[in-house]
């Protein structure tokens, strides 16, 4: 099962209202199932059949949705433009695309940058190819304990932050992904010692990367940046400081814009 698509049981409870049971509707989209049926959506929304019926059909007139020939149904361009006008994603990028760009140019693998949502990561920015097909994609969501971003992110968080993923539970993506609370807080004491975070084929097998926190003008954790790529490409010893000094960069760089 995806990983968000067992986090929405919870959020499903209280899609009492119009807007609840909208997002509903969205929710049952993920990226395993991009195209759904009328049908798929009723039982992953929990909804009546005459209540999606009735939304789809709205939501598809205001391009909320698109319908193929076929019946089915996926996520519309009406979404996407409104994502691009988030402040926090904008901002950010804008700031540290050009930062992404020379650190891809260093090291030519795979640039990630993201934040926190919750208790996952989500990407806003990617730049480069890991080589062979994986998960991460722009807009997309990990759970943060399995990703070399999520764990540069949780470091620095508040302990508060911590505990929420640990309640959350820690679920394995790969045999190799930390899924105990002591093993996970000692790799983050680790992190905040030597400034680098690791994947180490946690959210994919024969993939890796090193990641570094990114601190907003507030002197807080904002992001994480990472370069990604084949286990056998990622060397720490020599893309460990190039991702550190990019990180460095981009906190100054949101600093100095006061972002």
């Amino acid at each position: 099962m995806p990983f968000n698509q067992g986090m929405r049981s919870t959020e499903r409870n209280d899609a009492t209202s119009v807007l609840g049971r909208a997002l509903s509707v969205l929710r049952a989209f993920d990226e395993a199932s991009p195209l759904l049926t009328l049908a798929e959506i009723c039982r992953r929304s929990a909804l009546p059949k005459s209540t999606v019926h009735r939304l789809l059909t709205e939501m598809t007139q205001e391009r909320v949705l698109e319908r193929d020939d076929d019946g089915r149904y996926r996520l519309g361009l009406r979404l996407f433009e409104l994502g691009e006008l988030v402040p926090q994603h904008r901002s950010l990028s804008d700031a540290a695309l050009p930062i992404m760009e020379d650190l891809w140019e260093a090291t030519h693998q795979r640039i990630h940058l993201a934040v926190l949502d919750g208790v996952d990561v989500v990407y806003v920015e990617i730049l480069g190819s890991a080589g062979k097909p994986i998960a991460s994609r722009t807009g997309g969501r990990l759970p943060a304990h399995a990703t070399g971003v999520g764990k540069a992110i949780l470091a620095y968080s508040p302990t508060a932050v911590v505990k929420a993923r640990v309640d959350a539970g820690l679920p394995r993506l790969t045999p190799r992904t930390i899924s105990t609370p002591g093993t996970l807080l000692r790799e983050l004491q680790e992190v905040r010692t030597e400034g680098l975070a690791y994947d180490r084929e946690e959210s994919h097998l024969g993939i890796s990367c090193v990641a570094a926190p990114v601190f907003g003008h507030d002197r807080r954790i904002r992001a994480g940046l990472s370069v990604t790529g084949p286990t056998g490409r990622i060397d720490p010893s020599r893309l460990g400081p190039a991702v550190r000094t990019a990180a460095l960069s981009m906190s100054r760089e949101l600093r100095e814009s006061g972002l």
